[in-house]
């Protein structure tokens, strides 16, 4: 069973590798890397700023409805 496994693990790794040599074409490696890399990290920085301005207005919108009832309880 884990020699089927590791077969499985093996041939998907050739596979992979063989579809970005595809898709890299020509560039060198490592300049093909930095790609990746600078790309993976623009998408971390991107998805954790969206979380965090989306949790900012959500905060801020509590704030507004607790105001807002406060404000009506005044009236």
């Amino acid at each position: 069973m884990n020699n089927k496994k590791e077969q499985e693990r093996a041939e998907l790794h050739r596979t992979i590798w063989s579809i970005a040599n595809d898709l890299r074409g020509s560039v060198d490696g490592w300049d093909f890397k930095q790609y990746v890399l600078g790309m993976l990290f623009y998408r971390y920085i991107s998805e954790n700023l969206t979380d965090y301005i989306n949790q900012g207005e959500h905060e801020a919108g509590r704030l507004q409805e607790q105001h807002n009832r406060r404000l009506w309880r005044c009236l």
